[in-house]
């Protein structure tokens, strides 16, 4: 063989080998192509806020199904049931715990769901410390103190155990505490819808919502003065702060606070819907009804479509729009309304 054959044959091989190692190399690009537009699709699909429901009409459903009697308190508790399960079972389930895609790459579903979790942890508290007791000395109910515990778990534990699982913990008990409200020979459960109850559960949601409104604010930054010993002469505090200081929502937190709040808002417009069933004698007795359903009317809104790819953050009359400061007017509204509620239910 001749040392120009030889220089051929080596080429030749080594063409062979490069082809090879394209054709994998493309092989694997391809696979790769091939996962990212998957992830993507599936991230597309999943990232897609639950609608709105019924109240009555679930409630219905689940005292037919478990052949009850519908009573006082049964609207509240089988509207947390209907929150807690889509909550779980949603289109792409539960993703604040996901640790591979596209659920990882995810934040603004959630961000919705940690709005819903903290709206019924809020319910299943005073539940728990108010509205099942007759007396601040009567004795808690078991099983609405074992709901509250799982629903106080972790919101993005994903293994030993799973938040998932926690959470369906405290839907049984849920469960099992509306089972018990609808047995008349079961009277140790108990709903007792009364103006001092309501008050104690309207004064969480409004601090969780006066919250809300102050981040949505700042998501254009603003001058705030320090009033936190305003009207209290002998008040004092552990530590000195400015009087005057800028408050700025991150950018990169601006999403995360808006979803949040649809979250949060979407969760507690079935809960006044459920409370206004519950309370409808004490609220019409009080005058206030019709203040609740104004409450649910300035919330409403908070649920459009958003049509809008991004969460586009305008300066206050600038060009383009500033979707926070929309959602933080329809929070204060409805906030500044539960205040006048609360006032109403303790004097009118």
């Amino acid at each position: 063989m001749t040392v120009l054959d030889n220089f051929k044959n080596k080429l030749s091989d080594r063409l062979e080998t490069s082809s090879t190692i394209g054709n994998v190399g493309k092989g694997i690009g391809g696979v790769l192509l091939g996962t990212l537009t998957l992830v993507s699709v599936v991230g597309f699909i999943w990232d897609t806020e639950p609608g709105l429901f019924d109240v009555a009409v679930k409630t219905t459903e689940l005292v037919e199904q478990k052949h009850i009697k519908q009573v006082t308190g049964s609207t509240t508790i089988a509207t947390m049931i209907q929150l807690a399960d889509v909550l779980l079972h949603k289109r792409g389930g539960y993703l604040t715990n996901d640790i591979l895609p596209p659920g990882s790459l995810m934040d603004n579903v959630p961000n919705w769901e940690f709005g819903v979790i903290v709206q019924i942890r809020d319910m299943a508290r005073t539940l728990r410390n108010n509205i099942s007791r007759s007396q601040s000395q009567s004795i808690e109910d078991a099983g609405l103190v074992r709901a509250e515990n799982q629903f106080y778990f972790d919101n993005d534990t994903w293994l030993l155990p799973e938040t998932e699982a926690e959470y369906a913990k405290g839907i049984a008990a849920l469960h099992d505490y509306l089972q018990r409200l609808g047995d008349p020979s079961r009277q140790s459960a108990q709903f007792y819808a009364r103006a001092d109850n309501l008050r104690a559960w309207l004064s969480e949601v409004e601090t969780r919502l006066g919250s809300l409104s102050q981040r949505l604010s700042a998501s254009v930054g603003k001058r705030q003065l320090d009033t936190s010993l305003a009207g209290d002469p002998a008040a004092r505090q552990s530590t000195e702060t400015y009087i005057e200081r800028e408050i700025k929502t991150p950018w990169r937190e601006l999403d995360d606070v808006f979803y949040q709040s649809r979250g949060t808002t979407w969760a507690l417009l079935h809960l006044l819907q459920a409370v206004e069933i519950d309370f409808h004698d004490v609220l019409e007795k009080k005058n206030a009804l019709i203040s609740l359903q104004q409450i649910i009317r300035e919330l409403e809104p908070t649920q459009d479509s958003l049509w809008s790819p991004i969460i586009l953050n305008g300066s206050g009359l600038g060009l383009l729009a500033n979707h926070s400061l929309v959602m933080a007017s329809h929070i204060s509204r409805a906030n500044a309304a539960i205040i006048d509620l609360r006032r109403l239910l303790e004097e009118g």
